[in-house]
């Protein structure tokens, strides 16, 4: 197994410009939210880790371990394409990777292990984490067909009313055969609002393919916050207090 952290964005909502810091460096009771991720998929070992960084990635490389890989993104073009110049690390491996982000330290190790072990279990080609929320954060809505299998990821931004009111989220972590994520990044569209490269699209593509997309529900919504704002700064460092 091995795994990307996507740890290459700015964090405007967080005043990045006046902390001087990249999202990930930002900190949560005196310690920066990418070490609590790194800390929660150590037992992925670091040879095995590969971090994506971009702006301010210096800072990034420099704060943690030398034994981690680290690749650039230059252009922030989305998620899809944050994960896309990971390739050349990839070109010799068949396995599985986790994708995580850099800014979920939430996430514990036990949740990941399970995410791990479902997606294993069932042999997926990709498997993506979903989570119910009665009070819905601005993630992408699940979209299930009638056999209850997913049929489509829509991010917030371009659902219609309708499907904002769908509980089911995805929360951004995925599990994939490394062989179908590459050959499905390629083929990605940037043909939304944001004009970017979403990661979400790639399940769509594995369906297209053919191949299941299995879904873990994580019941412990509590773990699934990610850092974009001041406020979601505070939160998760009262849930790190708990």
């Amino acid at each position: 197994m091995r795994t990307i952290i996507l740890a290459a964005g700015k964090g405007s909502r967080l005043n990045s410009d006046e902390a001087d810091l990249p999202k990930v460096l930002r900190e949560v009771n005196n310690k920066p939210l990418i070490e609590y991720v790194l800390h929660n998929v150590s037992f992925i070992e670091k040879k095995d880790t590969f971090i994506v960084v971009g702006y301010q990635g210096n800072k990034v490389i420099q704060h943690l371990s030398k034994e981690y890989n680290y690749v650039f993104q230059r252009e922030q073009l989305g998620t899809g394409h944050a994960a896309l110049v990971a390739e050349k690390d990839f070109e010799n491996y068949s396995g599985n990777v986790l994708v995580l982000y850099g800014d979920m330290p939430l996430v514990s190790s036990d949740t990941l292990k399970e995410f791990i072990s479902y997606h294993e279990n069932h042999n997926s080609k990709c498997t993506i984490m979903t989570g119910i929320f009665e009070t819905s954060p601005a993630y992408g809505r699940i979209i299930r067909d009638e056999n209850n299998n997913l049929k489509d990821i829509i991010e917030e931004r371009d659902c219609t009313e309708k499907e904002k009111d769908i509980k089911e989220l995805n929360v951004g972590l995925y599990i994939f055969n490394s062989k179908i994520l590459f050959e499905a990044l390629k083929e990605i569209k940037n043909n939304n609002s944001q004009r970017e490269y979403y990661l979400t699209d790639v399940p769509k593509i594995v369906l297209s393919k053919g191949e299941k997309v299995h879904i873990y529900i994580n019941n412990k919504v509590q773990e699934l916050l990610g850092v974009n704002t001041l406020e979601d700064l505070k939160e998760c460092e009262s849930n790190l207090k708990l």
